[in-house]
């Protein structure tokens, strides 16, 4: 460790490692003064204060919750009261921008803390593997949110396997702009650049040009985000090759890439965008396609000390190349949910392994092809369909931004695909020449029915698209901009 290095630079000012650590004995000494709840809550934007906070939550033996911002006020108050909060270390922009914090939860105001003097100097007492380190609160595609029990051997497990497939170490700078209370902002932007020494650039919101700004200052060694920043960064239109050239590796997660924003990166700034793999469930990385192992739609094969198989239906183990359900295991994978037992046992076969409800095949190099998701899956006069197969067609025409793709019952053809487009600056819906398009290259049956023109596709705080949004809105005048939870 070296106190005086840099360790984080974010929109407000650059952190030394010592700082960090200063900040978190202050935060503690006040998490300590006003909480009993072997629990603390984390509301901050993306920045330097959020190690800090972990840290302080972790130097008392406490369980760290970050709290989603983005969550509706009934959701919010459902998740600190499912986790027994009484505090949550916050800053007054982010309370009043969730409307005030749930009555009987304490905000411990970082802005308006003052960080004079010399707290009490104290040190984490070690956590033991099985001790509860994070609860992360995921909905996933339905119901109330879930909190996914992550272990302090859960978190240094994976940070081991990054480490071990990237060969990272502390000459690394990482650029963040995912949010520090999802799966990929806090364990891969967060946790790991602390755990081996090396610096994070971090900003609170995504703004392309902004970004493109940042390496350029910075030059960062890796940037791990969503397909649509992607989408993003490559219209920008000053910037240049050379901007993004001191990036070792750049990496696409949380949804599948579409191959229209990979080859347009590629051409553009002449780097290839590699996809990795990973679910909240699973702390979060689980696989990781190297840009010299790079091949198309690959999400690269499993970290060390990860098992994976692929299911049929009967949960059975399929032959090579044939195509079934992901399931899990390692020691990156999580205890289990937050108080639903029934729903922990639920989530492991037979045999111990996490049901992903991901499907999937492997090639004969160990490679790992996401296909899709089985509660996504449409069944079409009999036929299994996925909606990236669709997607990845529409995609490909020059006046189609994205798309989503969901199903509406059919009494006679079980479901019908159902089309919704985001179209780039300029264009104009041409329903026809976009269903002509489809018939070039996908078979009869999975043609949409109908495509539907939106301005902007609903996406959750992650850029992950809401099918439950776009399913409401075909049986109702639903608005699908209001945001569920990642």
């Amino acid at each position: 460790m070296r106190p005086w290095r840099v360790a984080v630079v974010d929109d407000q000012r650059s952190w030394r490692a010592f700082e960090l650590q200063v900040v978190a004995w202050h935060l503690a000494r006040e998490i300590e003064r006003v909480s009993s709840s072997e629990r603390v809550g984390i509301l901050l934007p993306t920045s330097g204060l959020f190690p800090a906070a972990v840290m302080a939550g972790w130097i008392l033996g406490r369980t760290v919750v970050p709290l989603n911002y983005l969550l509706s006020k009934t959701d919010l108050e459902y998740v600190c009261a499912d986790a027994g909060l009484d505090a949550c270390v916050a800053v007054s922009p982010m309370i009043d921008l969730v409307g005030g914090l749930p009555k009987g939860v304490q905000a411990i105001r970082m802005d308006q803390m003052k960080f004079t003097g010399f707290p009490p100097v104290r040190f984490s007492r070690g956590r033991k593997a099985d001790e509860l380190a994070l609860l992360l609160y995921t909905s996933g595609t339905s119901g109330r949110p879930k909190g996914v029990m992550l272990t302090a051997g859960n978190l240094m497990a994976n940070i081991e396997q990054i480490v071990d497939r990237a060969k990272f170490n502390r000459t690394d700078t990482m650029l963040g702009v995912l949010p520090q209370f999802h799966t990929f902002g806090i364990t891969v932007l967060t946790l790991l650049p602390l755990a081996i020494g090396c610096r994070a650039i971090y900003t609170a919101r995504f703004i392309p040009r902004k970004l493109i700004d940042l390496t350029r200052k910075h030059r960062p060694t890796a940037l791990v985000a969503i397909p649509s920043m992607y989408g993003a960064l490559r219209l920008v239109k000053d910037a240049t090759r050379d901007d993004l050239q001191s990036l070792r590796y750049v990496v696409s997660g949380g949804e599948p890439l579409p191959q229209a924003v990979s080859d347009s990166f590629l051409d553009r700034f002449g780097i290839r965008i590699s996809e990795g793999y990973g679910l909240t469930e699973t702390a979060p990385v689980t696989n990781w396609c190297l840009p010299q192992e790079w091949r198309w739609r690959s999400v690269g094969r499993p970290l060390a000390r990860i098992d994976q198989r692929i299911v049929d239906s009967a949960g059975k183990d399929v032959a090579l190349g044939e195509e079934g359900e992901i399931r899990v295991a390692g020691p990156n994978v999580m205890a289990g949910y937050w108080k639903l037992p029934a729903e922990t046992q639920a989530a492991f076969d037979e045999r111990g392994y996490f049901r992903t409800g991901d499907m999937g095949r492997f090639d004969a190099d160990g490679h790992l092809f996401i296909t899709g998701r089985i509660k996504e899956m449409l069944i079409i006069a009999g036929e299994n369909v996925f909606p990236r197969e669709i997607e990845e067609v529409l995609d490909r025409h020059p006046t189609v931004k994205a798309s989503a793709v969901v199903g509406r019952p059919d009494d006679s053809r079980g479901e019908l695909p159902i089309a919704f487009v985001e179209l780039r600056d300029g264009a104009n819906l041409d329903e026809g020449q976009l269903r002509a398009w489809c018939r070039e290259h996908l078979a009869q049956f999975k043609v949409p029915r109908e495509i539907k023109q939106l301005d902007a596709l609903p996406r959750n705080p992650t850029g992950k698209i809401q099918r439950r949004a776009l399913l409401a809105l075909l049986s109702s005048d639903t608005d699908p901009s209001q945001p569920e939870s990642p």
